[in-house]
């Protein structure tokens, strides 16, 4: 007993949180889900606990913590709601890993605050990294015992390759992309891309929002983002391209020439059970990579001018500060406004281009202004005329 660790799940019913339930319940013998979290889907929330066994369900939205309640009526199971007890999960004793794979921007207290209490954090939910990139990884740096371990294929794919490597040894950081479904198209075409083109993917099930943002790369831009803070390396030494069958996720160029790769079946339960089980490494029912069937490894280079994601990335990250948050922010309302009809696919370009462009970069030490800033941006990208 005294090798299980006490695992809470921040977005368990998401796709990443979903993967991860597979994964917690093919291993009870190396974890106990003690708390689970959701924002709006109730009765996935209620279902996953009561699977789970955990003793504690929370909804993000106080307004349906009566809807919980009724759910869990019976079970035993106490309920919460709200931002506080989000930060009451992660701040739990009894907790050892916070798997946050929160949409949006309500898993950075939680984040911080486990970081603070020195308990490892597993880290799905890409706004945590992109508003506050500089406060969480300080606080990861200062707290004994607190660490971040990445479940993004990618960056789960270059924690892998840097293990045991000085900083000096590594020349560069490879990010790999699908291509998406507009890998093909040209510029004309996806002036003419629709909602339900943008969510045909090739190899990933994802939830809308974050398959709209691998049709635009935007996924991949927010990646370099990531990556930066994540490794400590500025967005000159991440590299990224395209590689369509999604089985090579990321690789690390050494300072002698040499590339260090990670490949694997594009599951992201793989990324998940090795973030959660880390520094160990468990045997799982994914299906095994054969690289005879296999065949061949192919790689593109990203189109730019079809593509202007990660340059848009680069600028914010050359920029520093509050930047990254603010083309994100950006980003949120470009694609919620694409999938409404309001705008083109390469809409989404143009408006966080704009509202980037008219940025004043500042430098914040607290949540709150970060917290300004984001909302500042997302009116920005509302009022942006195309």
């Amino acid at each position: 007993m005294a090798d299980i660790k006490n695992v809470a799940v921040l977005g368990v019913t998401g796709s990443i949180g979903s993967s991860a339930t597979i994964e917690l319940l093919e291993n009870p013998h190396k974890f106990r889900t003690v708390a689970v979290a959701a924002n709006k889907s109730i009765d996935k929330l209620a279902q996953a606990a009561k699977l789970l066994g955990a003793d504690t369900a929370v909804t993000g939205d106080p307004s349906l913590e009566p809807d919980l309640a009724r759910a869990l009526d019976g079970s035993g199971i106490s309920c919460g709601a709200g931002e506080a007890e989000l930060v009451r999960i992660a701040e739990r004793d009894d907790v050892d890993i916070l798997l946050c794979a929160i949409i949006g921007v309500a898993g950075i207290r939680p984040v911080i605050s486990a970081l603070r209490c020195g308990k490892t954090v597993a880290l799905a939910s890409k706004e945590v990294l992109c508003l506050a990139g500089e406060l969480v990884m300080e606080e990861a740096r200062k707290s004994p015992g607190g660490k971040i371990v990445p479940v993004d294929s990618e960056h789960s794919g270059v924690f892998q390759c840097l293990a045991g490597r000085r900083p000096d040894e590594i020349s560069k950081i490879w990010l790999t992309a699908s291509g998406g479904p507009f890998r093909k198209w040209s510029k004309e075409e996806l002036e003419k891309a629709t909602c339900a083109d943008a969510l045909k993917h090739p190899t990933w099930s994802m939830g809308q929002k974050i398959t709209i943002d691998s049709a635009t790369m935007m996924n991949k831009a927010l990646e370099v983002i990531e990556a930066s803070y994540l490794f400590g390396v500025p967005q000159e030494k991440i590299g990224a391209v395209i590689n369509p069958s999604s089985v090579m996720h990321a690789f690390a160029e050494l300072n002698d020439g040499s590339i260090i790769s990670q490949l694997s079946t594009p599951d992201m339960r793989l990324a998940i059970r090795y973030a959660l089980s880390y520094p160990e490494r468990l045997p799982g029912s994914v299906p095994r990579l054969d690289l005879a069937k296999l065949g061949k490894l192919e790689f593109e280079e990203i189109d730019d001018d079809r593509f202007p994601s990660i340059q848009l990335a680069r600028q914010a990250l050359s920029l520093g500060g509050s930047a990254p948050c603010v083309l994100n922010a950006a980003n949120d309302i470009a694609v919620s406004r694409f999938m409404k009809g309001e705008i083109p696919l390469p809409g989404i370009w143009h408006i966080i281009r704009t509202v980037l462009d008219s940025h004043t970069v500042e430098h914040p030490d607290n949540l709150e202004r970060i917290m300004q800033i984001d909302a500042e941006a997302r009116l920005a990208a509302t009022a942006v005329e195309l």
